[in-house]
């Protein structure tokens, strides 16, 4: 099989943002996103997608050039879905997991790809109230995606790490920073990519998966991060929903700057350094499970470190890609996150202040994420 690889002239940027709609009332979900969609205005309506629940609204970018065009495109997005659900009375919520809501009171989107994916991975597939971030960045040549790919697979955990807002799953504390990565890993073929080191390997794949009925097409293939041929792009999910822009655009800009340090190094000729499969799954785990406290494996010669002096150690290196790339200060609020604490660290503090009612957490970060969107939308971020 040969899959096309539609290079991009840059590194563009692309960022999916997943919402959840809440009743403020109950702060549980609530699955209005038909009423949504049938109001929304007909102008960037197209910037607005449905996704697998009812009780989900994604906001998709244009291409961008920077972080900063891609949280003011998200702003302008999110203020238009904002008159639709204020004037319904509903409000949006931004975590990678809602804390309590039960999987068995949640309707799914009406399309036949959602359909079959139910119909095939059942359980595991009506457990599925999660919500990310998707970003895209723009590769010029096919034949460094793998190499750039295989690389950015040591950062997992960092990004993982920053981005960690799903401690609590139908009512309980799951021990876990990000619940998330672990319960969406459980559908077919999601979860870490394999590590293929040429396109015609990556292409026996596909087909493989397609020749037995694993999949039908491509975007069918749920790795953390993937290949988006057809957009020209590296497309990295590993991200939890996070309550506010500054820790969005934050992550972004790791994402952009760490994808755009590994192209002009192969660019210029360097292997990239990688890890082992066995390495990168147990860090996926430790971050997974410990979030911003997680010690995890540097290198191949089995050495550690805590992740977030790594984090420290990766924006400093990453500073003049970064002002290259123009997103120096959206960089630089990854030190921000983590002297503030994590989205599953703030969820936590709250709900021990709360007594334990996951209500005051929602209600916190659907506050957190309106404010936030006020500041990037009167220009005061």
């Amino acid at each position: 099989m040969i899959i096309p690889f539609n290079p991009s002239l840059r590194h563009t940027l692309g960022v999916e943002w997943e919402l959840a709609l809440v009743d403020p009332k109950s702060e549980d979900l609530t699955s209005v996103a038909d009423k949504v969609f049938a109001q929304l205005d007909a102008g960037p309506k197209h910037r607005v997608h449905k996704e697998l629940l009812l009780n989900t609204v994604e906001l998709v970018t244009g291409i961008c050039d920077t972080v900063s065009d891609a949280m003011t495109d998200l702003a302008e997005s999110m203020t238009t879905v904002r008159a639709t659900t204020d004037a319904l009375g509903v409000e949006l919520f931004s975590a990678g997991m809602h804390p309590f809501a039960s999987w068995e009171d949640q309707e799914v989107t009406s399309a036949a790809r959602y359909s079959t994916l139910i119909d095939r991975t059942q359980w595991w597939g009506r457990q599925m109230m999660i919500y990310g971030i998707h970003v895209h960045v723009g590769m010029p040549e096919r034949d460094r995606v793998l190499p750039v790919l295989n690389s950015l697979l040591r950062h997992f955990p960092h990004l993982q790490a920053l981005s960690a807002s799903s401690p609590y799953y139908m009512g309980e504390n799951t021990g876990y920073a990000s619940n998330r990565s672990l319960l969406f890993q459980q559908l077919p073929t999601a979860g870490l990519p394999f590590q293929f080191s040429q396109w015609s390997q990556y292409e026996s794949y596909v087909e493989d998966m397609t020749t037995t009925g694993v999949i039908d097409v491509i975007n069918e293939i749920r790795w953390d991060i993937r290949p988006s041929p057809t957009l020209g792009t590296i497309e990295v999910r590993v991200a939890d929903a996070m309550a506010s822009f500054e820790e969005v655009e934050s992550v972004v800009a790791l994402i952009h700057c760490l994808i755009v340090d590994l192209d002009q190094r192969a660019a210029a000729g360097e292997v990239l350094p990688t890890l082992p499969p066995w390495h990168i799954q147990e860090n996926k785990w430790r971050s997974a499970r410990y979030g911003m406290d997680s010690i995890i494996i540097l290198d191949d010669a089995n050495r550690e470190g805590l992740v977030v002096d790594d984090l420290h150690e990766t924006c400093a290196r990453l500073a003049q890609v970064a002002e290259r790339i123009g997103c120096t200060s959206e960089l630089a609020g990854v030190a921000d996150i983590i002297e503030r604490g994590a989205g599953y660290e703030r969820q936590r503090k709250t709900a021990h202040a709360a007594g334990g009612d996951l209500r005051k957490v929602v209600a916190s970060v659907v506050q957190e994420l309106r404010e936030s969107h006020s500041r990037r939308s009167q220009g005061t971020h």
